[in-house]
């Protein structure tokens, strides 16, 4: 049986049974973050922008935890309950990467854990 290596973060909480990235090797494939996965999450109730900041700040810790930066993220999925919210997120997103920027799927969903309105996911390559 495979030992599973998993990654926690300092400043990001779990809302499941589940971990903050799981290394696969050559990929390290992280588990989506909301706003509220942090232990101190203020209420963000629409403001998309700093819910997107948020995500990206829990993403990171694990991401560093994990021994990696921004620029080996090569995949993001990004959910939001609203496309009203697309361009907002954008104006977060773009800054967190440099070009060449990561691929990436944004899709609206019905709703997220927590009430969160946006949750980021990622997969990290070794290189």
């Amino acid at each position: 049986m495979m030992t599973r290596k998993t990654y926690e973060a300092k400043n990001a909480i779990v809302s499941g049974p589940y971990s903050h990235a799981v290394d696969a090797g050559e990929f390290v494939y992280f588990s989506g973050q909301t706003a509220k996965n942090a232990p101190t999450a203020a209420d963000m109730s629409g403001d998309i922008q700093a819910q997107t900041r948020q995500c990206f700040a829990n993403l990171f810790d694990v991401l560093e935890t994990s021994g990696l930066t921004s620029d080996d993220v090569v995949k993001v999925n990004v959910y939001l309950t609203s496309m009203k919210h697309f361009a907002t997120m954008n104006e977060v997103y773009e800054t967190q990467f440099r070009e060449p920027y990561p691929a990436r799927t944004c899709v609206a969903v019905l709703e997220l854990p927590l009430e969160a309105e946006v949750e980021i996911e990622m997969i990290a390559r070794r290189t």
